[in-house]
């Protein structure tokens, strides 16, 4: 079975593999709040989007982490 998007193209992004689960459960923390709030439907799990985000090169360890500490 093979992950897309691959493990080596998250791992680019976000080194570690603990900072990257730690990275994408707080971004889809915010990603279904920010539904929630709204009311708009998703069509994808917050995981899963928090993920692609990732991929594309939008997320990074350092983006998170400030924003976290704007919150």
């Amino acid at each position: 079975m093979m992950l897309y998007p691959a493990m080596s193209k998250l791992n680019s992004y976000i080194p570690n593999r603990y900072m990257l689960v730690n990275v994408v459960a707080r971004r889809a923390r915010q990603i279904a709040e920010e539904a929630e709030d709204s009311g708009l439907h998703l069509d994808e799990k917050p995981v899963t989007l928090a993920i692609h985000e990732v991929a594309d090169g939008k997320l990074t360890a350092a983006g998170v982490e400030a924003a976290a500490e704007e919150a």
